[in-house]
């Protein structure tokens, strides 16, 4: 992997987790922040540069040494000063820049292009990109994390394992012995606060997350196995009318009979007028008499997006309650997101780690199509389009010197997929999906690039 000169401007939590993030991975970070609290917090906990000011400033971001610098990244909440910090910055000589944004109107195939002439290359919406997650996560009910690759040819799993898990007790070479033609592969297990890259001696336990890549065809054995159901969903409750929330029911009002939950009364009223399909309610989903008044127990599923984490998991340890099927959570403090699969929420989001997911892929010096950081646990699953002569290229899978701390998961040649095992050889133009955690990325980029 080529080390970096990366400038991250923020004003919170997202620019110092990207921070933390992509100095695990060995680039230089010089981080600028008008908040000289936070910065002496990233200083007392890492060994990052850290500049205090605004990043639209020239003289800020010289001091930042914006000319030598390769991305330069702009994620404070102020979305004109992204976009400004972006467009001065590359003027100033950075190669390449990332805004984040909140108006979707931007992400406009028209309006990116017109951004990019203006020295923006990338913008980034985190609450787009989570309504998009919700979204996925509604059609595949069974998993707890879902994530497509090249179109859905390939596809990560995430399985929380209970007891009706067939899966319990054998080991990853029982499974393959017992079903030789499966069409996925098991690519990390995480138990007790820990992950694991599975090998062949290793077995499934109760209480286990298992993240897997499969193919299409693979998705009904994978369930079976891993004692899951797929249901269908018809109605939809959401707490919260935020710009998460607003962006899910638009998404969701013509496919699901959608309520959706705001305690403020006058965003209520804009909801209302903005979302035709919707019944918008005005309340607040903390009480319980409200919950059941408007039908909780009849809903298939659940999704908590409020700007208060503590609200979100709450709501939806009720709505567990009461029998819903399917729960979403918004929990925005990363210290709460490995207690909330513990105790019973189906599935957790935060934008700081879906924004990483977007901006991770940027810091790579191989081609990469798409990566997701996961959440909960401390790792990464990338797409690598294979240039020739790459490495990976010149010896079948078992014979590569892939990092312990990495697996392929699988590969998409043309309109085919495969899932990977030992004697299959790499080619250039292939799509290869590798899982890994943080200390494998270097080494893994090395291999592809």
């Amino acid at each position: 992997m080529k080390k970096m000169n990366i400038i991250i401007a923020g004003d919170g939590e997202v620019g110092f987790h990207l921070a933390r993030l992509l100095a695990n991975e060995n680039h230089d970070i010089t981080v600028v922040d008008p908040h000289s609290d936070l910065l002496k917090l990233i200083e007392a906990h890492t060994d990052l540069m850290t500049i205090p000011g605004d990043s639209t400033h020239i003289s800020v971001l010289e001091r930042a040494n914006v000319r030598r610098t390769d991305l330069l990244i702009s994620v404070v909440h102020d979305e004109q000063i992204n976009l400004m910090t972006a467009i001065i910055g590359k003027k100033l000589g950075a190669k390449r820049t990332i805004a984040r944004v909140n108006n979707t109107e931007y992400l406009e195939p028209k309006n990116r292009e017109l951004f990019k002439s203006l020295g923006v290359d990338h913008l980034v919406c985190p609450e787009r990109l989570a309504a998009e997650e919700i979204v996925n996560l509604l059609e595949q009910t069974a998993a707890t994390e879902t994530f497509g690759f090249s179109g859905g040819k390939l596809i990560l799993f995430l399985i929380k394992l209970d007891e009706n898990a067939k899966v319990v007790g054998k080991t990853l070479d029982n499974i393959a012995s017992e079903f030789p033609y499966l069409d996925f592969r098991a690519v990390a297990i995480h138990r007790n606060s820990q992950t694991i890259i599975p090998r062949g001696n290793d077995s499934f336990k109760t209480g286990d997350l298992a993240y897997v890549v499969t193919r299409p065809d693979g998705i009904k054995t994978l369930l079976h196995l891993g004692g899951k159901e797929e249901f269908e969903i018809n109605k939809v409750m959401i707490v919260g009318g935020g710009r998460i929330g607003r962006k899910t029911a638009a998404r969701l009002q013509n496919i699901y009979d959608l309520k959706l939950v705001e305690i403020d009364r006058n965003r209520s009223l804009m909801l209302g007028d903005e979302l035709q399909d919707v019944l918008v309610i005005n309340g607040d989903a903390r009480d319980i008499e409200l919950l059941q008044d408007e039908g909780i127990e009849d809903m298939d599923a659940f999704i908590a997006v409020t700007d208060n984490s503590e609200t979100n998991i709450l709501t939806c340890l009720h709505a567990r309650k009461f029998g819903v099927k399917k729960t979403i959570a918004l929990v925005e403090n990363i210290d709460y997101i490995d207690i909330s699969q513990n105790i019973g929420i189906d599935t957790i989001i935060n934008k700081k780690i879906i924004t990483a997911s977007y901006i991770a892929r940027f810091t790579m010096g191989s081609e990469v199509l798409s990566s997701k950081v996961l959440h909960g646990i401390d790792a990464e699953v990338y797409e690598f389009v294979v240039k020739a002569e790459s490495e990976v290229t010149k010896k079948p899978i078992r014979k590569l010197r892939f990092p312990e701390e990495a697996i392929i998961g699988g590969i998409v040649r043309g309109e085919d997929s495969y899932i990977a095992v030992g004697n299959f050889r790499i080619r250039e133009g292939d799509k290869v999906v590798v899982f890994s955690l943080p200390s494998g990325v270097p080494k893994i980029d090395k291999l592809f690039n």
